[in-house]
């Protein structure tokens, strides 16, 4: 038995497989360093342009095809808000239901004749739509994008804890400074602390010289809003031998290596770029 293959239409189906993917991407925040509220919103005019196109072509099977690229623009645009906004349950529930009611509402628009615009027309529409996806580009482009800006203090001291278990280097978990980061653009945008690391330099009674190194940031947390500033408290895991009965103070110093020789126990904190994972 012999299946008949449309080869055109099977061109069409990789052809939206690939724009899924491309969408996907797209809002993987990794790429074209734009806003949360800027990509969304290209998103749902990519919707409306898709659709318009759709509605004015009426060649072949291309309608259909534009149809299918606007339906899956908006699935990317819905499950894109869902994540990156958390309008929680009931919010959630809104838009899904909002989206049943406008798609139903336009496929009937289509099954009774909704009437096909002109070229002329459709071509307004898009070049409209373009403009406007141009000016918020635009807009997000100059108005900056999150700063950070990593403080350490000068020293720390760490007090002895009482030994749970002799002769073991207990962790003592210390303030050391703060990240700042700042929005000043009037859209939501995505949060990326940069990545810490440390170690320690100079005199030290452990025998392991790297350093645990984190902020207090809320591990779901990946967006600040418009106009915002937010803090979060540096901490760092110091090892300190039980076996001490005075507190122990560590200098801080930024950006030194770990072969750095120093006088006195030192933590060398390294300052990276953002932990995302492209």
């Amino acid at each position: 038995m012999r299946l008949a293959i449309d080869s055109g239409k099977l061109l069409y189906a990789l052809g939206i497989l690939f724009a899924a993917a491309a969408l996907l991407y797209f809002v993987r925040d990794v790429v074209f360093d734009l806003s949360i509220t800027v990509k969304a919103a290209l998103l749902l005019l990519g919707f409306v342009a898709l659709f318009v196109a759709g509605v004015a072509l009426e060649r072949d099977v291309l309608d259909v095809v534009a149809f299918a690229l606007s339906g899956v623009t908006y699935v990317v645009f819905a499950g894109y808000v869902v994540v990156r906004y958390s309008p929680g349950e009931t919010g959630t529930f809104l838009l899904l239901a909002a989206s049943a009611g406008l798609f139903v509402g336009l496929g009937y628009a289509l099954r009774a004749g909704i009437p096909t615009p002109s070229r002329r027309t459709a071509t307004v529409a898009l070049g409209g739509l373009l403009v406007v996806s141009g000016v918020l580009v635009g807009a997000d482009a100059l108005s900056g994008g999150v700063t950070y800006d990593v403080q350490t203090n000068e020293s720390v001291t760490v007090s002895v804890p009482e030994p749970e278990t002799p002769d073991r280097y207990p962790y003592i978990e210390a303030e050391i400074g703060a990240v700042t980061a700042s929005n000043p653009s009037p859209f939501l945008r995505a949060l990326d602390l940069p990545s810490l690391s440390g170690c320690l330099v100079g005199p030290t009674d452990h025998p392991q010289d790297s350093v645990y190194v984190d902020t207090d940031i809320q591990w779901d947390e990946d967006t600040i809003g418009a106009s915002t500033t937010k803090s979060y408290a540096v901490t760092a895991e110091l090892p300190i031998d039980p076996n001490r009965t005075e507190p122990k103070t560590y200098a801080i110093e930024r950006d030194i290596d770990c072969s750095a020789e120093r006088p006195e126990p030192t933590i060398a904190i390294q300052v990276g770029e953002s932990d995302r994972l492209d």
